[in-house]
């Protein structure tokens, strides 16, 4: 129980993305998918298309309550779509997970139903990459996202930090490394692989 427990938060980090819901959170437009930022607050995603694209092969490793997991996964954004694929350690395709205008689609190849809706994972990868200006009008009232130095700060409407992600200059550009979420208690990791 345990480890389903550990998937399950990171997941909500966005990280681990081996959802098998092939739903669309939302009120009644199943094309503007929600995620959760805290319990009782849901925010709609911004749109899937970002220029310039980003294209990485990444090893995600989460942590909660001292135990962690990791998963291999390739990113592509586009102008039009987000496709997230995940891979065993030994190269199995787990998932596949697409968002485009459509809303969001995923393919599996495991059956995990506690785990959360695909927009979850969205949300943090999204948050990550997407540009402040993408989120401005999606976050609730109060609600603030800045970026400080090496940092990128999400603060809820008492000001408290709810996520925050640290970013390193690689290959000319600004890329995640880390991101914590201070109130679903989970930290993912971010290495680049094939440079």
């Amino acid at each position: 129980m345990r480890k389903n427990h550990l998937w399950h938060t990171v997941m909500l980090l966005g990280v681990l993305l081996m959802s098998g819901c092939r739903h669309s959170l939302g009120p009644a437009d199943s094309s503007a998918p929600q995620a959760w930022l805290e319990p009782g607050v849901r925010v709609t995603l911004p749109a899937p298309g970002i220029t310039p694209e980003v294209n990485s092969q990444q090893l995600l490793t989460g942590s909660f309550n001292g135990q962690t997991q990791s998963l291999l996964v390739m990113l592509n954004a586009d102008a039009n779509q987000i496709t997230l694929a995940g891979l065993s350690s030994v190269g199995i395709r787990l998932f596949l997970l697409t968002y485009d205008h459509n809303g969001i689609h995923t393919e599996q190849a495991l059956v995990v139903p506690q785990l959360p809706p695909a927009s979850q994972v969205l949300a943090d990868v999204m948050l990550s990459h997407w540009p402040i200006s993408a989120w401005q009008k999606q976050l609730p009232k109060g609600w603030t996202l800045v970026d400080q130095g090496d940092k990128r700060e999400l603060r809820n409407a008492s000001g408290k930090l709810v996520t925050e992600i640290t970013y390193l200059q690689r290959k000319g550009k600004r890329e995640p490394i880390s991101i914590r979420q201070h109130v679903f208690k989970y930290h993912i990791g971010i290495q680049y692989l094939g440079d």
